[in-house]
């Protein structure tokens, strides 16, 4: 049923409701919409409630993690999740800001884009710039991935084995190093 697709990991969140449903009600929908012949829906994590970031910048997030098998290469997968987002009225005033809904692209297979250099450039990148620094091209695996326990926790449920093409490191293993009231911050729902 899955040959030739390619397996590629997603995360959901959101803080903001949607048309008068809550943000968990959100991500299923999304979850709904996603699913389609080219795009089929493998496993989705439990949804975890996580802290807003940064700290009382707005109500806190519900956040999950899907598998997915599909025939889209990554920028039409990425175009996808924007797709899904805008039907969920996300705008994109300010990076990080409050959002009805955000999809983004993990991982796609092991690739590595645009290329090693690039990658390890935007993962490296300082923290006071990243909230400046946005890129204008699709960064695999999602450059802070490795640092967000609110990914790390939900992944756990749908992929702990999967081994990061650059750090060469399971999930598990990434989210046994981050601090522990950080992973403890994530909480299912």
């Amino acid at each position: 049923m899955f040959e030739n697709r390619s397996i590629a990991i997603i995360g959901l969140g959101g803080n903001l409701p949607f048309q008068g449903s809550p943000t968990a009600t959100t991500l299923r929908q999304a979850i709904e919409m996603l699913a389609q012949p080219d795009m089929v829906i493998r496993s989705v994590s439990r949804f975890y409630a996580t802290p807003c970031f940064p700290a009382g910048a707005g109500p806190d997030y519900v956040n999950a993690v899907a598998v997915l098998a599909t025939t889209l290469p990554p920028e039409t997968l990425l175009e996808r999740l924007h797709a899904v987002e805008a039907a969920f009225r996300r705008e994109r005033v300010q990076r990080w800001g409050m959002r009805t809904l955000d999809a983004d692209l993990l991982t796609y297979d092991q690739l590595v884009l645009p290329d090693l250099a690039r990658q390890s450039q935007w993962r490296l990148l300082p923290a006071q710039e990243q909230i400046r620094a946005t890129p204008d091209e699709l960064i695999l695996p999602h450059p802070r991935m490795q640092d967000r326990a609110f990914v790390l926790v939900p992944m756990l449920d749908v992929a702990p084995d999967w081994v990061h093409p650059v750090l060469r490191e399971t999930v598990r293993s990434l989210c046994d190093a981050l601090p522990a009231e950080d992973r403890d911050a994530v909480r299912p729902l």
